[in-house]
């Protein structure tokens, strides 16, 4: 269910809109971007994932998933960032950011995206978070312990407990997101936008997504279309604001020494696996 009966009851009693995300969580940026095209006003609250902040029982009884982002409005508690932008565009329908009509096609890249999100994070920790402060196994027990999601556990126990995702998980994540790209790409063939000749949902969907990819250097001008549309984005105010703009100080740049420096010393690169390694035989 999108909404969702929250553990903290006092979430009932705010008013306006709230927040809880992470700057460079994808899915908090799927609604920091679409509260930036509606130019709608809400209240923030920073949660540190690399601290563990998401770990607590105090944000768990917020999002039991414990995951950004989680959204309040007016007492409505909404956890899942697809939901949460279809969500603020039926209630906040000025400017309208859906097709008219049937919006089968919309919930559809909405799905796919939301999909997608296991592979991103993969891919991400593999490719750009790597440099993160390691772990011991005594705080990744004490994260286990208090963490509720055990999928999330299980994962941080994998990423933590080894120098590189098995390589078959990689291939499969790498093959994936290629489908997908090229998906997009089909789509964005004959028109300027996903669904049309303005920007949707189904676009905010998938502007992290491409992002992401961006950063650890994946080879985007596979997808001559998809090139074409990303510079779109770039353009839109929204995506400055609620995504660029939320990234920390230089953090692009730390990122691109990391991708050259670490394909450099080891050959890991996301263009090392799956079909990019081979279309890069």
């Amino acid at each position: 269910m999108p909404i969702i009966e929250p553990k903290d009851q006092s979430l009932k009693e705010l008013k306006g809109l709230h927040l809880w995300h992470a700057e460079l969580s994808s899915c908090a940026q799927r609604v920091r971007i679409t509260l930036a095209e509606k130019n709608l006003e809400w209240q923030g609250y920073v949660i540190d994932i690399p601290k563990n902040e998401h770990a607590t029982p105090e944000y768990q009884a917020i999002n039991p998933k414990g995951l950004v982002p989680a959204f309040v409005d007016n007492g409505t508690l909404l956890i899942d960032s697809c939901d949460i932008i279809d969500y603020l565009d039926k209630k906040y329908p000025n400017p309208s950011l859906r097709p008219e009509g049937d919006t089968m096609e919309m919930q559809d890249w909405l799905a796919a995206a939301d999909k997608a999100q296991t592979d991103l994070k993969l891919l991400s920790h593999e490719f750009l978070f790597r440099p993160r402060k390691d772990m011991s196994e005594d705080e990744v027990e004490d994260f286990a312990s208090r963490h509720n999601n055990q999928v999330l556990v299980d994962f941080l126990r994998e990423w933590q407990g080894s120098d590189q995702f098995p390589k078959e998980k990689l291939d499969a994540a790498v093959d994936r997101t290629d489908a997908d790209f090229k998906k997009l790409d089909a789509a964005l063939a004959d028109r300027d936008w996903l669904l049309g000749n303005e920007m949707s949902l189904a676009d905010i969907a998938w502007m992290p997504n491409v992002h992401r990819m961006m950063l650890m250097d994946w080879p985007l001008e596979r997808y001559p279309h998809l090139c074409r549309w990303f510079e779109q984005v770039k353009a839109r105010p929204s995506y400055q604001k609620a995504l660029v703009e939320w990234e920390p100080a230089g953090l692009q740049d730390r990122f691109s020494r990391y991708v050259v420096e670490r394909q450099k010393e080891t050959g890991i690169h996301v263009t090392a696996f799956g079909v990019l390694a081979k279309a890069a035989a």
